[in-house]
């Protein structure tokens, strides 16, 4: 129902200005290459994340593009650009503490389903399964709040080479998994 892709981290701005620019220039040319195919398989896409530092260019792409596919009803595409899984959280604790401070919510009535609401990713907030391409054997930041019981899979591919029998493989591996969600079975 929902898959979210890490096309850019709020670290990534430490890279070399060259690299940077490329890969702002690329999300921009894969998105008009690949609109119509996303709007005729009924994706509505949500871009997430902190705009404000993106090129007003890039912005607007992604804001059209949001627009002209909101009404879809198919798998929601998250597109995670400057994104930052505790940039998101700290984000969302300051929405709770204004709406504290507004008087909409007492602090005895703040739960985990009061900050969940306030994350990019709500109402669809926790992940079923992480797929981490290449070699690396972390999480980079990316849906902290939302992968607590998260599945992981590994594959040693670059995303580049990752393919669709790469995914029913990720896929087929998860569905043979026993998940407890810190219970027993």
């Amino acid at each position: 129902k929902v898959l979210t892709v890490y096309a850019f981290s709020t670290e990534n701005w430490k890279r070399p200005d060259e690299e940077v620019s490329y890969i702002m220039k690329l999300m921009k040319s894969y998105l008009s290459k690949n609109l119509l195919e996303l709007k005729e398989h009924n994706v509505q896409l949500h871009v997430i994340g902190d705009m404000k530092r993106l090129h007003p260019d890039l912005q607007d792409a992604f804001s059209q593009a949001e627009a002209e596919m909101a009404a879809n009803t198919g798998l929601i595409l998250n597109v995670a650009v400057n994104y930052g899984g505790r940039l998101e959280i700290t984000q969302a604790a300051r929405k709770v503490a204004e709406a504290v401070r507004d008087g909409q919510i007492r602090p005895e009535d703040i739960s985990e389903a009061t900050l969940a609401q306030y994350l990019y990713t709500e109402p669809e907030n926790d992940v079923d399964l992480l797929i981490r391409p290449g070699a690396d054997k972390r999480v980079s930041n990316f849906l902290l709040w939302q992968m607590a019981y998260a599945e992981f899979w590994y594959t040693q591919l670059c995303w580049p080479d990752f393919s669709k029998d790469t995914l029913v493989e990720a896929i087929l591996s998860f569905q043979g998994r026993e998940r407890r969600f810190g219970g027993l079975k």
